[in-house]
């Protein structure tokens, strides 16, 4: 569900083809910095109702995915 989601915000605002993103994709390689991963948490908040902090680094959609997932499992 958040790769989903996530992946959705990234073909709509950013442009990307859905077949680029996997779960090893890296961040840099789509071209996006910290404030660009602060936006999709934002974005991601709305969607799912829980705050979400970033604490950690994260270079893969992967590891962005799974740090959201267990946020989400410590707030429920």
């Amino acid at each position: 569900m958040i790769f989903d989601s996530l992946a959705e915000i990234l073909t709509a605002r950013y442009g990307f083809e859905r077949a680029e993103i996997t779960m090893e994709t890296g961040l840099r390689e789509l071209g996006l910095d910290s404030l660009d991963v602060i936006d999709i948490l934002v974005e991601l908040e709305e969607q799912t109702g829980k705050e979400i902090e970033l604490e950690q680094k994260v270079e893969t959609v992967g590891e962005l995915v799974r740090y959201i997932e267990k946020k989400c499992q410590e707030d429920a």
